[in-house]
């Protein structure tokens, strides 16, 4: 695999994925919905390109409709183990957004900025520095 590849699956190997080509962005948003999918006080995410993705095994969508602009986000997760791996949005077809902590070599991935902060828990700090956005990135 080159740096330009990124590999992950779920917590049972059901689902396995390969990205070719570098991330757009690796992002953590604060906002209620990431936190409750991740079930954290945030979701580090790897911003790429949808069609750059490739997927094997069995999926499960919940169609989440609780967004600003009113468009689904489709929250994909494993239909085994339930390990979270991407989510796409309606809004953003040509993007989508895998969860950081499916992939293979997760420590590749470092936050380059935070969106939805105007919702970030209070104790959580932000590393100073890093540009951050009360809600989507522009």
């Amino acid at each position: 695999m080159s740096e330009a590849e990124i590999e992950g699956g779920c917590n049972c190997g059901s689902v396995r994925y390969r990205v070719a080509g570098a991330p757009l962005a690796v992002a953590v948003c604060h906002c209620s919905n990431c936190r409750r999918q991740s079930g954290s006080a945030f979701s580090v995410n790897i911003v790429v390109r949808a069609d750059a993705m490739e997927l094997t095994g069995e999926l499960t969508t919940y169609e989440d409709r609780d967004t600003e602009s009113g468009a689904p986000v489709l929250r994909q997760f494993c239909a085994t183990c339930s390990s979270p791996i991407q989510s796409l949005s309606a809004a953003s077809p040509k993007i989508a957004i895998v969860k950081a902590g499916t992939a293979d070599d997760p420590a590749r991935f470092t936050p380059a900025v935070h969106v939805w902060t105007a919702s970030a828990l209070p104790w959580v700090e932000i590393p100073a520095g890093l540009p951050q956005f009360e809600r989507n990135a522009p």
